[in-house]
């Protein structure tokens, strides 16, 4: 995914900055504002347990599966209540997957609360009317799998997962949800289609959780606390409010041109707020190590970052020139680079 913040490009650096703090006994690592789950998949990559955490429940879809999930699922139930469907999608090198995969994206398509607000249909073009019935009709038949036992609570977000990926590659926008184009793109009107999820690395007992940061963060406890807020005032409950609402599937109350839902806004990005929010958190947490990213025009300044991390520790910072990222490529930036940080403090207090 496209997506605001992600860390991908920056792995290597927050590895061998891992690699420099840590002496080899550390275990978990906890993702605190896990997004789409680079870092911590990066980390699960890299052996350790995991435990994410992220406020957006599509996160906590892709995380569910990304993190937790270490082997592709079976599917049995659902091989043999749909056997002589799945069978049609059979090649020569048998797949299970790529079959239930198959068979998912080609469901019959059905009308529902995607088609009906979020294609054509709905004066709104995030996706063509086709692909919208497509999601739609594997969303319904998600939740009566669900229901029904035909799918295992891993198989859920294993395919649901699959979705999330498949439907923003067919989203006709710049790059977040904030608007649609007005005519639809190339890469708009291909077909949906699931593909198989990269899953890293068997490690078990990985976690992860839907709930804000600053509650969860005295229920959790680890060796390493990589930390990724919101850097200023772009909220990311309005930025993916589709892909939320496809998520959870909850039809909910949707005002404006954009179909926006009412979400939760972050206190990292309200500037009244953030202070006393990270300030909070930095005292709560139980943990060896803190990693924070955070770049040079966020809404905290570098002096409370360090002061902040200073409540535990002595702070060190490890920087790193990054592109900056652009929504829309038309648009006038000041800088086409920013500097990122990564703050680190061993806790001693």
């Amino acid at each position: 995914m496209n997506y605001i913040g992600s860390k991908h490009t920056l792995l290597p650096f927050i590895e061998q900055t891992y690699r420099q703090i840590c002496d080899g006994s550390e275990n978990v690592v906890c993702d605190l504002f896990a997004g789409t789950g680079a870092v911590g998949r990066h980390f699960k990559r890299l052996g350790l347990r995991v435990i994410a955490n992220d406020l957006q429940y599509y996160s906590y879809v892709l995380n569910k599966a990304y993190i937790e999930i270490n082997e592709p699922p079976a599917f049995s139930g659902l091989q043999k209540e749909y056997a002589r469907e799945i069978a049609q999608y059979r090649t020569l090198i048998a797949d299970p997957i790529i079959e239930v995969l198959a068979f998912a994206s080609n469901l019959t398509r059905a009308t529902g609360f995607i088609t009906q607000n979020y294609s054509p249909i709905g004066s709104r073009f995030y996706y063509t009317e086709e692909n919208a019935e497509r999601a739609d009709a594997l969303r319904q038949a998600l939740e009566i799998w669900k229901s029904q036992g035909i799918i295992s609570s891993e198989e859920y977000f294993y395919l649901l997962c699959s979705l999330i990926e498949a439907i923003d590659q067919v989203a006709n926008t710049a790059s977040v949800y904030g608007a649609f184009l007005k005519k639809f793109k190339a890469s708009a009107l291909k077909p949906l289609t699931l593909k198989p999820l990269t899953l890293y690395n068997h490690v078990t007992n990985c976690q992860v959780f839907n709930l804000d940061a600053n509650e969860l963060i005295g229920q959790i406890e680890s060796d390493i606390l990589y930390l990724d807020p919101p850097y200023n005032h772009r909220q990311y409950g309005a930025n993916y409010h589709v892909l939320e609402t496809i998520a959870s599937y909850d039809s909910p109350e949707i005002y404006g041109i954009t179909g926006l839902r009412d979400y939760m806004r972050s206190r990292y990005c309200q500037p009244k707020a953030v202070v006393e929010a990270f300030e909070h958190l930095i005292r709560t947490a139980r943990t060896k190590h803190i990693l924070l990213s955070y770049n040079d025009e966020g809404l905290l300044s570098l002096e409370d970052v360090h002061r902040i991390l200073s409540l535990r520790g002595e702070p060190r910072i490890f920087m790193q020139p990054y592109s900056r990222f652009k929504a829309d490529s038309e648009r006038a930036y000041k800088r086409d680079e920013t500097i990122e940080y990564l703050h680190y403090v061993r806790v001693v207090r």
